[in-house]
């Protein structure tokens, strides 16, 4: 009876429901900022919180495909965590050695159409999400976005692909269009600086478009070809201390692809392109700034767009020989190949420079992206540093490519930006990481801040190379300013916010050793003041530079604090002050540290003059090297074979090398199969580092031209031109290599010929076996405007034909000129005089008889 009763009984209550599956999930970084994730009819929402306070209200998540829309009807599959915990160290930034703790969740959700995993991250600073596909998928949008209350103040930056526009003031309601990363929001004292980060070329770039109640992501690309994880959508959030000095961004990257960075070393920069434009084609000019570099202890100096590779080699050994190392600027199409990046980046790794500028990348595509993974893979692989201009901005690339020291992305001195913009640097993109923005503009430009102001940016602002935007002459006038620059490093152990607001202050302290550098830059007149409680106990020695009454080098004070004080320096309007900080012991004097000099040293070598060895013959080169005023410790002299030659003759060695004593060596090199002039080096090296090179000038010829030939089918032994590379049968076309159209004068088009833009200059070997050269010249149809130019053939450096000024566009001109005995033959054209404006000019139809 009872049992049939409880079976009654069964049929009659309602049936206890099934567990339901969860709709909502919190990830918490530490108990300060935590993620929310909320399923709600089958849409997915993340928002943001901090101390309990909604930063970042719910906001949609979701990814579409080819194959699938994953933005809608979505069911919780389930979830695991874990904690990351992570140590690195970078090349530079705001910490060197960092230490990260982040709890993931890994949410699995799903549809009629397909699955993935959201994978959330939360930290102390900040939380990030991608999402995870099951394998390789064409993705068409993401849904992914960041919901800001209308009210709060926005820093944005419109969107343009090389990062390079004002910063605008406004509010998250009142924004309009597209913006760059990153994107700085507050609310009260919550702030968020939103961002991406691990993005290359598995992905593409995107950017924030306002939309309803928020800012959507927005990818670079119609269609992305994902391997099937995404970058990591990026929300730094705290007080204005924490988010300006977070590392979240590289925190989240890729770790590093390899563990040898003894060659990568961050340092002040020379650098004459803003303040001297045509400066870095002057030979002369370059070691000028060489030897402001070596004089004053910066590391670098670089060569920006115009150097001649005739003179770079000569440039980089007697720069070298002073301890200062040589940057070469490259148009990113330059290297947009591989036979471009197998030939252009090794031949400037044999001239012995440490590094390259890449510019005008100015794309957010997967295709560039790819393009920026395969130079950073070449470099790598030769040991050479990389700046980024004309780029994206940073996104945790310099943790995964230890060997990218800095990355434009800024609106920096080039473009003569408002003082008023330059607070809000430090709050924004800085954070992202290293930033190239020229500082300490003191001559050139606008002049709007003030010495001070401009002396503290390389403070405020962090990058492991500081290229200085002024010339020689002008930090010399400032010799107050050029002392505390010359005490600046680039790499720091700490940072710390001590004051500040993006639209108008900042007030930055970091850390290298035992010193301390401050920087204070100030939109307004007022009172800069920077609480030293970041100071241990006891006693500092305090030196300030700050400005004067008017407009002239700073003015240097000193004082000893404590912890408990508060350094104050009073401002005018666009100005600021700098600090260096140091313990105070009884009898110091200044927190100044000694300038790296290298000791005085000759090398000499022989052969002199140029020397003909043909391909499998040898050559005996000899060296010695001479050391000048103090002694020098762990010397080696020796012989350097160049690509494709063999070197037999040991190392001469020496443990240490008194003032005065010399030590030799002679070595026999074999030529290899390059035709072409080849310098053979000679090197002594000694201490940390230093470099002594001296080359003997050697030339493989290759074969004398047979009759008739075709100037533009034989080997170039020089070759120099106004834009781009010199064109074999076709015109010049643009930049790039291979970009031209058929060679076409005053209306005939010709399919021989070589195509140049003014200034140009070609070397043909004709090894004094021709006596006749033909041609027609002109200026090609190809301009939209006329140019004009001179044609002049030169037969060892003896001038043979002049054709004069030709100016615009007309019939081709023939010319036929006697080289009976000439070695070496240079075909130039000149600008006239007038520029290099339109100045596309054809050797058509040159021919030899031989």
């Amino acid at each position: 009876m009872s049992r049939l009763l409880a079976i009654v009984l069964a049929l009659l209550l309602p049936a206890a429901p099934a567990v339901a599956a969860p709709d909502a999930w919190t990830v918490s970084g530490q108990g300060q900022v935590t993620a929310h994730i909320a399923l709600t009819s089958g849409n997915l929402t993340l928002a943001v919180r901090r101390q309990g306070r909604t930063v970042l209200q719910p906001a949609s998540v979701g990814i579409t495909t080819t194959t699938s829309d994953l933005t809608e009807d979505l069911t919780f599959t389930g979830r695991s965590d874990r904690v990351v915990i992570e140590r690195y160290d970078m090349s530079a930034g705001k910490r060197l050695h960092r230490a990260t703790r982040m709890t993931e969740t890994r949410l699995g959700f799903r549809n009629a159409t397909g699955t993935f995993t959201l994978l959330v991250r939360a930290a102390p600073d900040g939380v990030a999400y991608r999402y995870v596909l099951p394998g390789p998928a064409t993705v068409t949008a993401e849904t992914s976005s960041f919901a800001v209350p209308a009210d709060a103040k926005a820093w944005l930056l419109p969107y343009n692909a090389w990062y390079e526009a004002n910063r605008v003031r406004t509010t998250a309601g009142e924004a309009t269009g597209d913006f760059g990363y990153p994107s700085l929001f507050s609310t009260g004292t919550d702030f968020a600086l939103l961002t991406e980060s691990d993005v290359d070329g598995r992905y593409a770039g995107s950017r924030l478009r306002r939309s309803g109640n928020g800012f959507q992501v927005v990818l670079a690309d119609a269609q992305v070809e994902s391997t099937g994880t995404t970058p990591w959508r990026t929300a730094i959030v705290g007080d204005l201390a924490a988010v300006s000095t977070s590392t979240l961004v590289d925190d989240l990257a890729t770790p590093a692809t390899f563990t040898d960075r003894s060659w990568i070393k961050p340092g002040k920069v020379a650098w004459s392109w803003l303040s001297e434009h045509s400066s870095p084609g002057d030979f002369a000019r370059q070691k000028q700034y060489v030897d402001f570099a070596a004089r004053n202890g910066w590391e670098y100096a670089l060569v920006d767009e115009g150097w001649n590779a005739a003179w770079v080699p000569e440039l980089i050994r007697h720069a070298r020989a002073q301890g200062v190392e040589i940057l070469l600027w490259l148009r990113w199409s330059d290297l947009d190949t591989p036979q471009e990046r197998d030939t252009v980046l090794p031949r400037i790794k044999q001239w012995g420079a440490k590094g390259v500028k890449l510019d005008f990348m100015e794309s957010d595509s997967q295709a560039r992206y790819r393009w920026y993974d395969e130079v950073l893979k070449k470099t790598a692989e030769l040991k050479l540093m990389v700046n980024f201009h004309g780029s994206t901005i940073p996104h945790g690339l310099a943790r995964t490519w230890p060997h990218v020291l800095t990355m434009e992305a800024v609106r920096g001195a080039e473009n003569f930006p408002p003082a008023a913009n330059n607070p809000v640097q430090f709050f924004t993109r800085n954070v992202a990481g290293s930033m190239d923005y020229t500082p300490v503009s003191l001559e050139v430009g606008t002049k709007e801040a003030s010495i001070a102001h401009e002396t503290a940016l390389p403070v405020v602002y962090e990058s492991g190379w500081t290229h200085f935007a002024d010339k020689p002459e002008a930090y010399e006038r400032h010799p107050q300013a050029l002392r505390y620059l010359n005490q600046l490093p680039t790499v720091w152990d700490e940072t710390r916010l001590l004051d500040g607001d993006p639209d108008t202050h900042a007030v930055v302290a970091r850390r290298n050793g035992d010193r301390w550098f401050v920087g204070g830059i100030t939109t307004e007149e007022r009172t800069l003041k920077a609480p030293l409680g970041f100071l241990g106990s006891g006693q500092w020695l305090v030196e300030t530079v700050r400005d004067p009454a008017t407009r002239s080098d700073v003015v240097r004070d000193r004082q000893v604090l404590r912890a408990t004080d508060t350094l104050q320096v009073p401002a005018r309007r666009n100005g600021g002050f700098a600090a260096v900080i140091c313990r105070h012991r009884p009898g110091l004097q200044t927190c100044d540290q000694p300038i790296r000099q290298v000791p005085r040293t000759t090398l000499a070598v022989t052969p002199t003059g140029t020397v003909d060895v043909t391909p499998g013959s040898s050559v005996e080169v000899a060296g010695t090297f001479t050391n000048g005023d103090k002694e020098i410790r762990d010397v080696a002299l020796t012989a350097t074979a160049p690509q494709g030659w063999t070197v037999t003759g040991p190392v001469v060695r020496r443990t240490k090398l008194a003032p005065g004593e010399s030590i030799s060596g002679s070595w026999r090199l074999t030529a290899g199969g390059l035709v072409g002039p080849v310098d053979v080096p000679v090197v002594a090296t000694f201490g940390d580092g230093v470099h002594i090179e001296q080359a003997v000038k050697a030339f493989v010829p290759p074969p004398v031209p047979a009759n008739g030939a075709q100037v533009s089918d034989l080997p170039f032994m020089s070759e120099t031109n106004g834009w781009g590379p010199v064109e074999r049968d076709t015109s010049n076309g643009e930049n790039n290599g291979a970009d031209g159209k058929a060679m076409s004068v005053g209306g005939v088009t010709y399919t021989k010929g070589l195509g140049v833009h003014a200034p140009s200059d070609v070397g043909i070997y004709l090894g004094r076996g021709c006596t006749r050269f033909t041609a027609k010249i002109g200026l090609d149809d190809e301009t939209s405007e006329p140019g004009s130019v001179a044609f002049q053939v030169v037969g060892d450096d003896e001038p043979l034909y002049d054709s004069g000024i030709l100016r615009g566009k007309g019939p081709a001109i023939p010319i036929d000129v006697d080289i009976t005995g000439v070695r070496m033959l240079s075909l130039r054209v000149t600008d006239a005089g007038d520029g290099r404006n339109f100045d596309h000019a054809d050797w058509a139809e040159a021919v030899l008889t031989c």
